[in-house]
């Protein structure tokens, strides 16, 4: 079992969580496992506002709620910088800034028909989330992989994301079941159900004329109270309704919503924004983006006060620790699949000697010189913007 979590060791202000998560929003491209490396790099080895034991036991407790992972992970940093305040304060400074990007190329998307070419921007900068990763990755599996049976755990883990259809969350969360049975014996695994929140949600979907504002929030707010994973599972979970079943959009405006939920930073999940734009202009943008993360607030600062009492018990201690592994087995695969998207040509299909050399030379930068993972991540995409200019 890892050591008890350490109160932080400073009180930091409103003011300055505001800042750095408006700025972690900003920057916060690639994904959630992205968001959570970025994110530690910041909270945890520039500011020592957490122990790193602390923070991966605030990112494996998300994978116990529903909603955006990444997400709930900077709501749990403000509770425990500052209480229920606090974690207002970062979630919303976290979330606020992608939607009005996403929102703004949804507006320019329904006038024009098309999507801003931002994709060389992008190429430069994808090399450089893969270098921030992968140092998050390995100073988080210094902390969580401390024992030969996690290690085992995490290579399985490994194995069963990459050869086998199971979601990550399970992946994650049966590695923490079979570590709590395996360190506290099975009498004591029944303690697992209390964490569990008590949804039962069947959807029962039909097919609507119009879209009140009304239909609109409750649909994204039923989505936010029962989706598990990360933003990129509420796509796929939200086609067969949002297309098929309630005809809100056409397949393309879905995945031209995406495109744009993935080309801004921040939470995937902002993908709400760009579907209510279309569907319902302002006030659906508003009512749909509500809808998705209300229930992470509630739910992070409802179970956030277990976090402390989980970790002085045998049996849930040890879950934490198992899913903690799970939570390396996933972000060593996104990794990879990351690297392999990444690290090519701009428009093609062979790798690229400069995006290589780029994530080298951004992990060099990283590790010996500690530069501000914002500043590579800029520098990343101006690179990224001289190259489609001279391509």
């Amino acid at each position: 079992m890892l050591n008890n979590v350490q109160t932080p060791p400073l009180e930091v202000s409103y003011a300055e969580l505001a800042r750095v998560f408006l700025r972690l929003s900003l920057t916060a491209f690639g994904g959630p496992v992205a968001h959570i490396a970025l994110a530690e790099d910041e909270l945890v080895t520039r500011r020592n506002w957490l122990t790193r034991e602390h923070y991966l036991d605030l990112v494996a407790a998300t994978n116990l709620i529903p909603g955006p992972n990444s997400t709930e992970v900077m709501i749990h940093v403000g509770y425990v910088m500052r209480g229920i305040p606090g974690a207002i304060v970062t979630g919303f400074c976290f979330i606020t800034p992608a939607f009005l990007l996403t929102l703004a190329l949804a507006v320019l998307y329904v006038s024009t028909g098309a999507i801003p070419q931002v994709e060389a921007i992008l190429w430069g900068i994808k090399p450089v989330m893969v270098a921030i990763i992968a140092q998050a990755g390995y100073r988080l599996a210094q902390t969580a992989l401390k024992t030969t049976t996690l290690w085992v755990l995490f290579f399985a883990s490994v194995a069963l994301i990459v050869l086998t259809p199971l979601p990550e969350v399970i992946v994650m969360l049966g590695a923490g079941v079979a570590y709590g049975v395996y360190k506290s014996g099975v009498k004591q695994a029944s303690s697992i159900g209390i964490l569990f929140p008590l949804f039962n949600v069947v959807q029962q979907t039909s097919s609507p004329i119009a879209a009140p504002l009304w239909d609109i929030f409750f649909y994204f707010l039923k989505i936010g109270s029962v989706l598990f994973g990360s933003g990129y599972v509420l796509i796929t979970y939200i086609q067969q309704d949002i297309v098929n079943t309630f005809g809100w959009l056409t397949t393309q405006q879905l995945l031209d919503a995406v495109a744009i939920g993935q080309l801004t930073p921040g939470p995937v999940s902002t993908t709400t924004a760009v579907v209510g734009y279309i569907i319902a202009g302002f006030p659906g943008a508003i009512v749909a983006t509500l809808g998705i993360f209300l229930p992470s607030f509630v739910l992070v600062i409802l179970t956030a006060p277990l976090i402390p009492r989980m970790r002085k018990s045998t049996f849930l201690g040890a879950f934490l620790a198992g899913v903690n592994a799970g939570v390396i087995a996933a972000i060593l695969v996104t990794l990879l699949d990351l690297a392999n998207a990444a690290l090519r040509v701009l428009g093609g299909t062979v790798w690229s000697p400069l995006a290589i050399g780029l994530a080298m030379a951004a992990l060099v930068l990283l590790i010996r010189y500690k530069i501000n993972a914002t500043w590579l991540i800029a520098g990343g995409g101006l690179i990224g913007l001289i190259v489609g200019l001279v391509s």
